[in-house]
């Protein structure tokens, strides 16, 4: 069995992904905030050096596989840690982390959202790109929040749709999943609000199969994206919306 690391897993999708891949069999290793073998704060550079200089000192014969799940979602008041969290967070790992990935032909998935193609700044989305964080957390911090959110996400795939050919020449295979709206405890407190609760179950109605996404059905579309089955995907963004996406973007491949 492999050796996996993984950030975010202490609720919600990212737990399920861990249990997912402890039941497989493989040894894997969780940073968060909490509830993990390494505690670190994503949201900071000096939490990212941390994290990474643990994970190769747990892991330092190579990474069979890597999922970057830590992520904050647009209602929080400081939309700065939105590009902080939910792209350095990614990125910064997935830089520090290439080698031992490439030393065992890993396989990565990141974590974007249905929301991605959604309306956002691409002032914003270029800073990201750039990677330049004091200038795409002042833009965040200046648009709205959902905003901010998407333009993350939407980064993120961008990001890896362009370094997915350069890392599969080493071994490594980069894709991502888009998911669409699923249920957790954080979600749950919104549906229960009773401002925010009834366009939320309007939402949940819309989606096409008739139910809203759990974290397993998450968690199943990982595991194919990790696994050999999904040898020759590479650079794909995986829509696990329930055909949300396809309702709005019909024409859009």
């Amino acid at each position: 069995m492999g050796i996996h690391a993984m950030t975010g897993g202490a609720t919600g999708i990212g737990a399920a992904i861990r249990a997912r891949l402890l039941a497989a069999g493989h040894r894997v290793i969780v940073v968060d905030v909490k509830d993990a073998d390494i505690i670190a704060d994503l949201g900071t550079a000096e939490g990212r050096q941390s994290a990474l200089a643990a994970l190769r000192a747990l892991a330092p014969e190579g990474l069979d596989g890597f999922v970057p799940c830590a992520g904050v979602a647009g209602h929080i008041p400081d939309r700065a840690l939105l590009p902080s969290v939910n792209y350095f967070g990614t990125v910064d790992l997935l830089l520090g982390l290439r080698d031992l990935l490439v030393a065992r032909r890993g396989a990565v998935v990141l974590i974007s959202s249905n929301s991605a193609p959604g309306p956002t700044s691409e002032e914003y989305i270029e800073a990201l790109l750039a990677h330049d964080e004091p200038r795409a957390r002042e833009l965040a911090a200046g648009i709205a929040g959902q905003w901010a959110y998407a333009g993350s996400k939407r980064a993120l795939a961008r990001w890896m749709r362009r370094q997915a050919a350069d890392w599969a020449r080493e071994g490594v295979r980069l894709n991502a999943i888009a998911p669409g709206y699923t249920q957790t405890p954080m979600t749950a407190a919104v549906e229960q609000d009773p401002t925010y609760g009834p366009p939320i179950r309007k939402f949940m109605a819309s989606i096409p199969v008739g139910r809203p996404g759990q974290p397993d059905d998450m968690a199943d579309a990982v595991m194919f994206l990790l696994s050999p089955a999904a040898g020759f995907v590479c650079g794909s963004v995986l829509f696990v919306d329930g055909g949300h996406d396809a309702m709005q973007r019909p024409d859009v491949l």
